[in-house]
Order: C-alpha cells, then sequence, then structure tokens
C-alpha cells in the first residue's frame, strides 16, 4: 500500500479522511473548518501528515505525527494524534502501513519513541498497536483540561 508524506495536493482527499476522523470520534466539523485546519498544518509545518492510497490512487487512511521532546528520556519524539481509515479499507493492511511508515519517519528523524492514546472503546486499534509493539502505559496517567 503506498503511503507518501501529504502535501497541498492531497489536501482535498485528506481532508474527507479527516471528516471521518473525527465523525468516528463524535465531533464532526464542518469541511471548510477542517480543509483550513490541515491547511495550516501543511503551511506551517507543525505535523507530519501521511496518506495511504491505494494502486488507482483513492485515498484510504492518514496519520498525523506532532514533535514533541521527552522531558524522561532527554530526545526528541512523535505524538502519534490521529490514525483513520476509510470503512471499506480497513482490516486490509491499511493502518498497519500507516503506523509504519510513521515509524519509519520516527526512526529516520532519530526519535526516541512514539506516543499514542486511543478511546478505551477501540478495540481494533489497540490491537494493531499492541501486534506492532506499542505498550499500554499502565503507570501514567492522562489527564485533560479544558479551555473551551
Amino acid at each position: 500500500m503506498p503511503v507518501h508524506a501529504a502535501t497541498f495536493n492531497d489536501l482535498d482527499d485528506l481532508s474527507r479522511l479527516f471528516a471521518g476522523y473525527l465523525a468516528f470520534y463524535e465531533v464532526p466539523r464542518p469541511l471548510p473548518e477542517v480543509r483550513a485546519f490541515l491547511a495550516s498544518r501543511l503551511e506551517r509545518g507543525d505535523s507530519v501528515l501521511l496518506i495511504a492510497r491505494d494502486e488507482a490512487g483513492a485515498a484510504l487512511g492518514f496519520t498525523q505525527l506532532y514533535p514533541f521532546l521527552s522531558s524522561l528520556a532527554l530526545a526528541p519524539a512523535w505524538l502519534l494524534s490521529d490514525l483513520y481509515v476509510v470503512p471499506a479499507a480497513r482490516r486490509k493492511g491499511v493502518g498497519e502501513d500507516l503506523m509504519n511508515a510513521a515509524r519509519a519517519h520516527a526512526e529516520r528523524t532519530g526519535a526516541c519513541g512514539i506516543q499514542l492514546e486511543t478511546a478505551k472503546t477501540n478495540l481494533a486499534g489497540q490491537a494493531l498497536y499492541q501486534r506492532l509493539g506499542y505498550v499500554r502505559d499502565e503507570v501514567f496517567f492522562t489527564y485533560w483540561l479544558s479551555l473551551a
């Protein structure tokens, strides 16, 4: 499955994928708002967006990584913030290909690791992450302060 770093040429497909991701997590947003958010990420280069396409060029999924510094490791790391595969392409290796592309990117950039979080109900995602060697944190809790 071809996976490549997204560019502005991918913005329309990426926007539709991201809208599907938001709908999956039950926080839908208008497509123009999604497109503006992603265009800003691409323009600023403050995240890495990877997109998977089939051999015919149809967009099947994406992942988004944000850089951060691991204070405990004293090294750069990546936050895998988003992963989404269209329903018709699930269980066909697309998610795994995206995850492996994210890992390859992290290794190329000298990162000490990749951090992610997922919904407790996302059992399919959890199984994928564990199969790929991700270990669920049993030491730290995640907290969130909403400023909205």
